[in-house]
């Protein structure tokens, strides 16, 4: 299944649990349903889950029942009932149980690969074996290779800003998973989030590519942005701000809310949803503090008249109601 379609669909479990449901939203839903085969898999599967954990019947069952591919009907019909806080911390809490045991795969794979990793709001230095630094973010993970004089780095997930040791002879590689960064010596942050890849040059001067494309040369102050589909944009950037999860600071240029949320992810114990895929899709441009990543959401989406839903502990839910 393609990565996010699972925490799609139980967004949509959410939305449809969230309150009566308008036409407008149901004909939103159905036009994601039947948008492409991945849509509908991960639906099914969202309400197989749902069923299995043994939970009680959704308020609005018969809008997912409606789809022939879906689940065989449960026996019992139990009466609709008005949303109160206490269904909606139960239900998140179930749709963030289905996701996490889907994310769990993909994530144990990266376990294996990686060499180094950071946990949530965890940050570390590693000293390479040529000297080069990496400040290696919250929630992030790499692998390297410097076996028969290569000096080769792959960014599995996250962030990390490097300060490359100099050495014409060994050209440093930073790979990702659909972008390639060489340098001989310079000091520059990667970061994958959301589907994109940016590379921003603190100092120095760097070549990246995407997959066949010609190489695009970059100098200090320069951020080079690559989305999944390949596009190639560049932003101009202080170089102060480069790297400035450093210091606990977040600082983005015209990037969708969901990709932020994503950042703010990483230094945040609580799993993080976006029920509304119109508020993920603004773009901003700011300051957002990671030493207190709830004030960070809440800075984040007011603007856009959002509002982060906490449940307990363990779960915030962005919507705009």
């Amino acid at each position: 299944m393609p990565d996010g379609k699972a925490e799609e669909a139980a967004d949509w479990l959410i939305r449809l649990q969230a309150g009566s449901v308008e036409p407008r939203l149901k004909a939103e839903f159905d036009r994601w349903l039947v948008a492409s085969p991945a849509n509908r898999l991960a639906w099914e599967r969202t309400c197989k889950t749902w069923r299995n954990l043994g939970l009680v019947e959704p308020a609005f069952k018969n809008l997912w029942e409606d789809a022939p591919h879906l689940p065989a009907k449960a026996e019992k019909q139990l009466p609709r009932r008005r949303f109160t806080v206490r269904h909606y911390a139960g239900m998140a809490m179930a749709a963030a149980s289905l996701c996490l045991a889907v994310l769990f795969v993909p994530a144990f794979f990266v376990r294996i690969e990686a060499d180094y990793q950071t946990s949530t709001a965890e940050s570390r230095t590693i000293v390479l074996e040529d000297g080069s630094r990496v400040q290696l973010a919250a929630a992030s993970a790499l692998s390297t290779d410097f076996t028969d004089g290569r000096r080769n780095v792959k960014v599995l997930k996250g962030e990390a800003f490097f300060d490359v040791v100099p050495d014409s002879a060994r050209p440093f590689v930073v790979e990702t998973k659909n972008v390639t960064v060489q340098v001989l010596g310079t000091a520059f942050d990667v970061d994958l989030t959301d589907g994109i890849t940016q590379v921003a040059l603190a100092h120095g001067s760097v070549e990246a590519s995407f997959r066949n494309a010609a190489p695009t040369r970059l100098i200090p102050g320069e951020m080079l942005i690559v989305d999944a589909s390949g596009a190639i944009r560049k932003e101009s950037v202080s170089v102060e701000d480069i790297g400035g999860w450093r210091n606990g600071e977040l600082y983005v240029v015209d990037a969708t809310i969901g990709s932020v949320v994503e950042q703010i992810q990483r230094y945040h114990p609580a799993w993080l949803t976006m029920a509304d895929k119109r508020l993920a899709e603004q773009r901003v441009t700011g300051f957002y503090d990671l030493r207190d990543p709830d004030r960070a959401l809440e800075a984040l989406v007011e603007p856009y008249r959002g509002k982060v839903h906490a449940i307990g502990g363990s779960a915030r839910i962005i919507t705009r109601f």
